[in-house]
């Protein structure tokens, strides 16, 4: 498929298969598996492997809308703007577009949670939350001095990042071997837990750590013949991050008791002290930091260049679109953003916050996939991914389900920061018009 195929574009098609593999990898794996196994340890004890596998096939069926709507509008990145082609909406597009924004935020608070652990206390004895608070500031400077991940450095983090988990199946097969941890585990729910009740829930949390694979419809128009390489590389990194996942959850229910691991901010890192294999404490705590720091940082990039955007657009305050003279840098959005988030860090805890990312994507997901059903009627001239027509629905109908499941705490942030951005919206048409009408008496 050529350019020509598909329209001109002023950017390079330079992504091939294999890059773009690893970059939706990058984005998918490492941060919220080495926070979240000792969060899942307590929903579901030892049978951590079970949620992962069903979020796995829940992330699976909007991957296959994506996977057709980025195909078939190769220069239309992201869920806002399929939402803008399929409902002609401009608030509903905007929420859309605002629901990606806020979960970034929201999943910028969770990891600096993360970060401030028991992985940043094998080499600090610091309060979590002044700790998160700081990462979160700190993230904010090299945001503002212009911070900019090439594909080749977000291979090399994505190596880092599969190395350590690589390390945590390694280590408990050598644990194995040796005669010791407990297999028998691995199939174990709480005592007096309903084993379908307590997947679903912790479904939810494994969900946030299939998310990330949304964002690559933003390099649609950089991905040479996009039609052949994108499902090829979306699939095949879900489905290797899922795999990796098992693998890692498995281990963990092997080399630990589940309660254990739900006592723990750094589980991982409790897993590999107690195969006694003699890694230090500090190399894999040192891995994980980079995971979680690398996806903090990437989240809060994209959501202060997101908002940044919308506000050029005119569908945020103008404020947000200041950027440094000299830096040319978003400094508004970056300061708003970083403040919201470190709100977030004061007000919930990793659990709940990772719920509330799900939960705003859910939105976004049930949005995609019926897009993909509205847009059918809407022919292109290039070949494209066609997803069977039932994987769209079942999309929408797994998006609701893991919505009835939410708390109704979560229910509380995802409103309140959906009201804030329905003000925002308003705030900004009512500027817009004014601006309008200042042009015309000019």
């Amino acid at each position: 498929m050529t350019d020509t195929d598909l329209g001109s574009t002023k950017l390079r098609r330079g992504i091939t298969g294999p890059l773009l593999f690893l970059f939706i990898l990058g984005d998918v794996l490492g941060a919220g598996i080495y926070a979240l196994m000792g969060v899942l340890a307590a929903e579901v004890g030892g049978a951590l492997w079970v949620p992962l596998l069903v979020a796995l096939l829940l992330a699976l069926l909007t991957a296959g809308s994506y996977a057709e709507l980025v195909t078939k509008y190769p220069r239309a990145g992201g869920a806002a703007v399929f939402a803008e082609r399929a409902y002609k909406k401009p608030l509903v597009s905007f929420l859309v577009g605002f629901s990606m924004l806020a979960a970034g935020v929201t999943s910028a608070a969770g990891l600096s949670l993360a970060f401030a652990g028991d992985y940043l206390g094998t080499f600090l004895d610091v309060p979590a939350v002044p700790a998160a608070l700081v990462f979160l500031a700190l993230v904010a400077c090299l945001n503002a001095r212009g911070i900019r991940e090439s594909l080749g450095s977000n291979v090399v983090m994505t190596v880092i990042e599969v190395s350590g988990l690589v390390l945590v199946v390694a280590v408990v097969g050598l644990m194995l071997a040796g005669g010791d941890g407990d297999v028998s585990r691995v199939g174990q729910f709480p005592d007096g837990a309903n084993p379908a009740v307590a997947t679903l829930s912790a479904a939810i949390i494994a969900y946030y750590s299939f998310v990330g694979f949304e964002t690559s419809a933003n390099v649609a128009e950089e991905i040479t013949d996009p039609s052949r390489v994108y499902p090829k590389a979306l699939f095949g990194s879900l489905i290797t991050a899922g795999i990796v996942y098992v693998l890692v959850a498995v281990a963990s229910a092997v080399a630990l008791p589940p309660e254990d691991l739900a006592d723990s901010s750094g589980p991982l890192l409790e897993v590999v002290d107690a195969t006694g294999v003699g890694v230090p404490s500090w190399l894999f705590s040192l891995i994980a930091l980079i995971a979680v720091a690398n996806g903090a940082l990437l989240t809060m990039i994209m959501a202060s260049r997101l908002a940044y955007g919308m506000a050029e657009e005119g569908l945020l305050p103008r404020t947000l679109g200041r950027v440094l003279p000299k830096r040319r840098t978003p400094w508004v959005a970056i300061v708003a953003t970083t403040a919201v988030a470190m709100v977030l860090t004061l007000v919930g805890d990793l659990s709940t916050l990772a719920e509330t990312v799900v939960l705003l994507l859910l939105f976004v997901f049930i949005s995609t996939n019926v897009a993909v059903l509205v847009l059918r009627k809407d022919t292109v001239e290039h070949k494209h991914f066609r997803v069977w027509t039932p994987v769209p629905v079942l999309g929408v109908l797994s998006c609701v389900l893991l919505l009835t499941r939410q708390s109704a705490q979560v229910w509380l942030y995802g409103a309140i920061l959906l009201a804030v951005g329905v003000v925002l919206y308003l705030v900004a048409g009512r500027g817009a018009r004014k601006t309008d009408g200042a042009a015309r008496t000019s």
